[in-house]
């Protein structure tokens, strides 16, 4: 059975709250879950020490029988100190999109002329 460290989002419209669980990857996001192992409140500042709950025990027991955490699990573990920081890619949200790019290149080209004719 894999199994995976997620979060299963609970709350009402526009007031999003998470609970940390340890679930089948089969099973749907709110779905059935084996247990839970904290909370995510994301609507609280970021230094609040509420904001993140994790029974530390349960998940270390659940990454060593070999539980593998999502994306956004894995963030709070390394917070924790539980697991290494991962050197993470953003490969395209910081690029400059095409049109961009062109106006970029018209406006240092219009800047060479300039310092050329001086």
């Amino acid at each position: 059975m894999a199994t995976k460290i997620r979060l299963a989002r609970g709350g009402s419209k526009k007031r999003p709250f998470y609970s940390i669980v340890a679930a089948d990857s089969r099973m749907p996001r709110d779905g059935r879950f084996i247990e839970k192992l904290g909370t995510y409140n994301p609507l609280l500042p970021k230094d609040s020490e509420d904001r993140v709950r994790m029974n530390i025990e349960r998940v270390q027991h659940w990454l060593n029988l070999g539980a593998q955490p999502t994306e956004r699990v894995a963030r709070f573990l390394e917070a924790a100190g539980l697991k290494p920081k991962v050197e993470r890619k953003n490969l395209k949200k910081g690029e400059p999109g095409a049109k961009a790019k062109q106006r970029a290149e018209e406006k240092a080209a219009k800047a060479a002329e300039a310092s050329a004719e001086e």
